[in-house]
């Protein structure tokens, strides 16, 4: 299937998540990706436990749909090749730390100069500028540092940190906004930009009203369990079979469908739950009259009372539900990728999809390194001879 970013050329120098992640979106809407790795090794991440076919899962579920060829970025010839595939290329996307592009002759300057319409995304933990630019960071540093670690988790337990690497996956989000931005002005203009992006920041978007609640009215955001910040009820409760649901009432009119769901017809006469803000400020007598109707019921029972009045609930999921729920089966959300020695290797779907230009896998998972020939002619015009020397010299 043709996407939307057909013929658009991206390199991706980046590693982890946040870099690799946002090279595989642009590879998913139908650019074509190249992954520069390490040679002989690949990108640090192959080696993450647990292996399937000699390979990382956690490497595959990020590098989808992209060719490698391997590169000795700290010899000089792998940095003129890497000058000359950023020629070639649209879309570069790295995240280093600050000044290693420019230690290797590839920052900003040198290639705009040889390609004026490049777009280059920098990705980095604490930004290119600043007192701190210069530390490592990972998605907890940034999830500690941020605040958000601060907000997450029981109210009577320590910060906590979520269970997957949302501030990486942000990035990712925000770095794919600003480079699909910059190819719509290079429309324009002409030429391309820098589109840069951080962990730091990536997580300060996610803060929802936490600075302003705290610069003007002097409140600390506090860590609520499964509980909403804004409206009550809303939580998770145990049932009969020894599950979990979450629920969501906050709203008014939706407390009046929870109230007329579950028959608790006491609970919208009590004046102290005469409204959000009021059923918010004595949230613990609430939930203490609610849970004696969920934990006599099962989980699937409470889902389908819910539904029928428009409440919004779910049963907490594992993962082993996740991958046979009808639903998530129905849209195709778990798909299966092939992988040249593990075979297929189920994942993630498309989170977006376009109705005359969709998203699909072009590419299976490659092996680092698969494509080295193949780029180099086909991008850069090096014979069969030229790549068999520079794999004897450990260049690529």
């Amino acid at each position: 299937m043709i996407g939307p970013l057909q013929g658009v050329k991206v390199v991706d120098v980046s590693r982890y998540i946040a870099g690799p992640y946002c090279a595989m979106l642009l590879g998913d809407l139908g650019a074509e990706v190249i992954k520069i790795e390490k040679i002989k090794t690949g990108e640090e991440t192959r080696g993450i436990e647990p292996l399937i076919g000699g390979d990382s899962l956690f490497f595959m579920v990020f590098n989808r749909n992209k060719k490698s060829i391997t590169l000795n970025l700290r010899d000089p010839l792998g940095q003129e090749i890497l000058r000359k595939l950023a020629t070639e290329a649209d879309i570069l996307i790295e995240n280093f730390r600050p000044g290693i592009m420019e230690k290797m002759g590839c920052g900003w300057e040198v290639l705009h100069e040889l390609n004026p319409q490049l777009i280059m995304a920098r990705i980095s933990g604490y930004g290119h500028e600043g007192p701190n630019s210069d530390r490592p960071c990972f998605d907890a540093i940034a999830q500690a540092a941020s605040g958000l670690m601060s907000m997450t988790g029981a109210p009577d337990g320590p910060p906590t940190l979520m269970g997957t690497t949302v501030v990486d996956h942000t990035a990712a989000l925000h770095t794919t906004l600003g480079i699909l931005a910059a190819l719509q002005a290079r429309n324009t203009t002409g030429v391309g930009q820098i589109v840069r992006s951080s962990l730091i920041d990536s997580a300060l978007s996610m803060l929802m009203t936490a600075i302003p609640a705290y610069r003007l009215l002097g409140e600390e955001a506090q860590r609520l369990g499964n509980r909403d910040r804004f409206g009550a009820p809303s939580n998770s409760y145990v049932t009969s079979d020894g599950a979990r649901v979450q629920i969501v009432a906050g709203g008014d009119s939706r407390f009046a469908r929870f109230v007329e769901a579950t028959g608790l017809t006491h609970l919208g006469m009590d004046s102290r739950f005469g409204c959000n803000a009021d059923r918010r400020s004595n949230v613990d007598a609430l939930e203490e009259m609610i849970k004696p109707w969920m934990c006599v019921r099962t989980a699937d029972e409470i889902v389908e009372t819910m539904a029928r009045f428009s409440v919004p609930c779910a049963k907490v999921a594992e993962i082993s539900d996740v991958i046979d729920d009808p639903q998530l089966r129905h849209r195709g959300q778990i798909i299966e990728i092939e992988h040249p020695e593990a075979g297929k290797i189920p994942m993630h779907g498309f989170a977006t999809r376009l109705s005359d230009t969709d998203l699909s896998v072009r590419y299976p998972v490659p092996t680092a390194g698969q494509h080295t020939s193949e780029i180099l002619n086909d991008w850069i015009d090096y014979d069969h001879d030229r790549v068999v020397a520079l794999k004897a010299d450990d260049v690529v």
